[in-house]
């Protein structure tokens, strides 16, 4: 099985796993020692449960050393991240989060039900590699926020890669309509089975993107939004097979998400070659070789983080 890294990619985000074999050699339902607080980060506490079952998680991922203090210094950094994404608002959903968590029991052919179990057993368990997937998701996205506009290429830098290649990239550009089937959170759970059945059947009778709205009207808690120019290296991670499959003119696969039933309109379809779509081209290559190794701009804002953070031990 896989365990490791997991971050969403929109243009500069991407989903990682550590290559790591299946192994879980911890005692089934393992019980920890009273719990006692280690570490204060601001308000936040870090238990010595919390230390134990990231140093599962690390045990999992074939990691050696002193995984003590490996897992305290991930656990310091991810209540720093925590309480940033939250001070910003850039959460992913608990939706996005469960979905993340069940297309990783499915690449291992595991139900959530049975992922759940495998890491119960190891000791991790599965609200504690949950709370790791909504931080390694939602992390680039700050990042890319407060450093992106900043990292756009210069003319020197984007005349040298231009040279380099020998010509302009071509990519694919879109023009796409997002349909909404809102479901009330406090209705999700009575009826997402509903609503995901009238948006795959209204999928069979969407009119194109002019008559959309018009179409939306006839339908219940229907939302349309034009989503304008996308090009392929700016797909969100979730969206982008469902689009690059579909043709223009037609419809996505639909989507559960924090906002109810989604599915999307391919207005139009072509290839591009100019500047701006280059720099996206190269900028996405950039940063995807970027996620091989060290972000520098992710290591600086932790930097900036640690160093207004009242940490303490006890």
């Amino acid at each position: 099985m896989n365990f490791g890294k997991m971050a969403l990619r929109n243009a500069a985000f991407a989903l990682a796993i550590f290559a790591v074999p299946m192994s879980v050699t911890l005692p089934a339902n393992q019980a920890f020692a009273a719990t006692a607080v280690k570490v204060v980060v601001n308000k936040t506490p870090i238990t010595t449960d919390d230390i134990a079952r990231r140093m599962a998680f690390l045990k999992l991922q074939r990691q050696s050393g002193n995984l003590a203090e490996k897992a305290r210094e991930q656990l310091i950094d991810e209540a720093l991240k925590r309480e940033e994404i939250a001070r910003v608002k850039m959460s992913v959903s608990t939706a996005d989060v469960d979905a993340s968590f069940a297309r990783f029991a499915s690449t291992n052919k595991m139900t959530t039900d049975q992922l759940t179990k495998v890491l119960a057993q190891a000791g991790v368990g599965a609200e504690h590699f949950k709370s790791f997937i909504a931080i390694q998701m939602s992390w680039p996205r700050l990042v890319n926020a407060r450093y992106g506009g900043r990292n756009k290429m210069s003319t020197q830098d984007f005349v040298t890669r231009l040279k380099e290649r020998g010509n302009k990239p071509v990519t694919n550009e879109y023009f796409l309509q997002q349909v909404i089937f809102v479901i009330p959170e406090a209705k999700r759970s009575s009826i997402t089975g509903k609503r995901k059945s009238e948006a795959e059947a209204s999928r069979k009778r969407y009119p194109g993107c002019e008559q959309a709205k018009t179409f939306a009207a006839t339908m219940l808690d229907v939302s349309i939004k034009d989503l304008g120019r996308m090009l392929e290296p700016e797909l969100p991670p979730d969206w982008k097979p469902l689009v690059e499959k579909t043709p223009e003119g037609g419809t996505t696969g639909t989507r559960v998400t924090e906002k109810g039933v989604e599915y999307l309109a391919i207005c139009k379809k072509q290839q591009v070659s100019d500047d701006y779509a280059a720099e996206v081209v190269f900028r996405s290559e950039d940063l995807m070789k970027a996620e091989k190794g060290e972000n520098p701009n992710e290591k600086k804002y932790l930097e900036e983080l640690r160093k207004k953070a009242q940490i303490t031990s006890t």
